[in-house]
């Protein structure tokens, strides 16, 4: 299995998922983990909306350091394909987000588009950049495989 097959993998399980864990960790050192629809932009940034006074949207502002995982959590055991990413998140700046909200709104043709006036108040968007990328790689897999899961580096 070569790195550009890995890259693929990692990409097809961001395409096949709604939702991402979105991990933060608040001012008293405590973690908090939530599960968040997302909208990526490539492989290394996603998009979200929350409303700012949500514990995960507290959290980041004051610890833009957040971990995701993206995975299908209905695969049967054994089966699981998964990506983790460390990022750093933020509200989107208010001169980008016309054009992120767009993108936002773009994936989920069964929810109402929301325009960047819709994004400035009680619901903002929100974006992670990632900094580092692994896919999973389980312990049956016929070239990685070790009988124990592991994770590889991609897009590195």
């Amino acid at each position: 299995m070569t790195q550009e097959i890995l890259d693929r993998r990692a990409a097809a399980v961001i395409e096949a998922n709604k939702y991402m864990a979105l991990g933060t960790v608040g001012a008293d050192g405590l973690p908090w983990v939530t599960p968040v629809y997302f909208t990526p932009d490539g492989h290394d940034t996603f998009y979200w909306a929350s409303s700012p006074n949500s514990l995960h949207s507290r959290n980041l502002a004051e610890r833009p350091d957040v971990s995701i995982a993206i995975f299908d959590s209905t695969v049967p055991i054994g089966g699981a394909s998964a990506v983790y990413f460390r990022a750093q998140a933020a509200l989107v700046p208010d001169d980008e987000l016309e054009a992120s909200a767009t993108l936002f709104s773009s994936r989920y043709t069964e929810l109402r588009a929301y325009t960047a006036d819709q994004l400035r108040d009680d619901l903002r968007l929100y974006r992670a950049r990632a900094t580092e990328h692994w896919i999973l790689v389980t312990g049956g897999d016929p070239e990685y495989g070790t009988g124990l899961d592991s994770r590889c580096a991609v897009w590195a």
